[in-house]
């Protein structure tokens, strides 16, 4: 099941407590292959204290940017991530623990 590569796109701006939720959610999901890709979108209150407190535990790039909107977070991101797929969540997003596999199988139904 895990052949399939998902880097899950997360644009944060000024939400470093719902971010820190978020990736506790990613450590708990039972579909293990992605990474995390968080474009820090102009914040005045930033998340890296957050992301380096997952980066044992998740593969993480964090990425800063001037404030430009969350499209314009997502296509930064989109150009690093390495991801078969992207999912793309909000910051302050919740999953179950079974999010990715449910997308997987999703993908992969015929």
């Amino acid at each position: 099941m895990a052949s399939t590569f998902f880097s899950v796109i997360i644009p944060v701006y000024n939400r470093p407590i719902e971010l820190a939720e978020l990736l506790n959610c990613l450590t708990q999901q039972d579909y293990t292959n992605f990474d995390v890709v968080i474009i820090e979108d102009g914040s005045k209150i930033d998340s890296k204290e957050v992301v380096d407190t997952f980066k044992n535990r998740l593969a993480i790039s964090y990425f800063v940017k001037e404030n430009g909107g969350q499209g314009f977070a997502r296509n930064y991101a989109f150009e690093r991530a390495k991801g078969d797929f992207f999912v793309i969540l909000d910051s302050d997003a919740l999953i179950e623990p079974n999010y990715l596999s449910e997308v997987y199988k999703g993908i992969h139904e015929e």
